[in-house]
């Protein structure tokens, strides 16, 4: 009796093993797009303002609405142009970037923290403790956060701290919906079980046996809420209620090109498209953190 071994098939259009092998570096490429875009506003943000030798606030009537690539009367180049005031709108973009940094950075580290320790509480102790803070929850989430920003914005002077408040207010209940819902399963594992059989504190189960685990769905949430923060300071400062003329802001220039439009689109034009890019990108590095992280639980 003879074996009969199969010959290999050789697929007949090749072609297709050469696509396949494009579009997978071209997939491993775009993985890291955002990433490296977003460090580079991070880079922007830190190294930008000091390699600009413009005041993005000092006005120069005599200059005002030039194109991007116009050349100055001090000899130098409005790279994308200035506004009708005669500000550098590139100036401007760069230090807006700054701003926005810091304000998403400072409000989604502040909405974590108290989230992170608000879901916890709910979560490991249950009873009283959760039906109380998720119906605060509840009632902040069926409120628009953008509309009690605004409320809280309206209410005070114009500032850096005012705007951070006013963002944070809403932002944590994300964080505390997530942290309650990771902390209920978690808090049922041996380790937990067996932590609490051995006497340990509850400060410390809950710090050195729970809080560990949160960490990765809460940095994928956080990229997500950046953009958010981002999105919303830009808001209220387009509408005039969130930092005062002297910072400059994304949504400040953004108003201000509102009138130029048609004249003048560069104005406007540009800080958005910067707005946007940061956002997208923001949110999917957020999206792809999510999905690691959910594999990773799968495993």
């Amino acid at each position: 009796m003879t074996t009969t071994i199969p010959l290999p098939v050789q697929d007949p259009r090749p072609w297709r093993r050469s696509l396949a092998g494009v579009s997978g570096r071209l997939g491993g490429a775009l993985a890291v797009l955002p990433l490296i875009v977003v460090g580079i506003y991070v880079l922007v943000a830190i190294v930008g303002p000091m390699l600009i030798a413009y005041d993005p606030v000092a006005t120069n009537l005599a200059e005002r609405l030039r194109p991007p690539g116009s050349v100055l009367a001090d000899g130098s180049t409005a790279i994308l142009g200035t506004d009708g005031t005669g500000r550098d709108v590139f100036a401007q973009v760069v230090y807006g970037a700054r701003t926005s940094m810091i304000i998403g950075a400072a409000t989604v580290v502040i909405c974590a923290a108290f989230g992170m320790l608000v879901g916890l509480a709910a979560g490991y102790w249950g009873g009283a403790v959760d039906i109380v803070l998720s119906r605060v929850i509840d009632v902040l989430i069926a409120f628009p956060g953008i509309v009690l920003a605004i409320v809280v914005a309206g209410l005070f002077e114009r500032g850096l701290l005012v705007v951070i408040v006013a963002l944070s207010l809403s932002g944590w209940v994300s964080f505390a919906r997530l942290t309650r819902a990771s902390t209920l399963s978690i808090k049922e594992r041996d380790w937990v079980a067996a932590a609490r059989v051995m006497g340990v504190s509850t400060i410390s189960i809950q710090a050195r046996h729970i809080a560990p685990f949160l960490v990765a769905p809460v940095a994928a949430l956080l990229a997500l809420e950046f953009g958010l923060i981002v999105l919303g300071e830009a808001g209220l400062s387009f509408l005039g209620i969130g930092l005062p003329p002297s910072t400059v802001s994304w949504g400040q220039t953004i108003a201000a090109g509102k009138e130029y439009l048609s004249t003048a689109w560069w104005i406007s034009a540009f800080p958005g498209m910067a707005l946007a890019l940061l956002v997208i990108m923001v949110g999917l590095l957020g999206d792809q953190l999510n999905s690691r992280y959910q594999r990773g639980g799968a495993r």
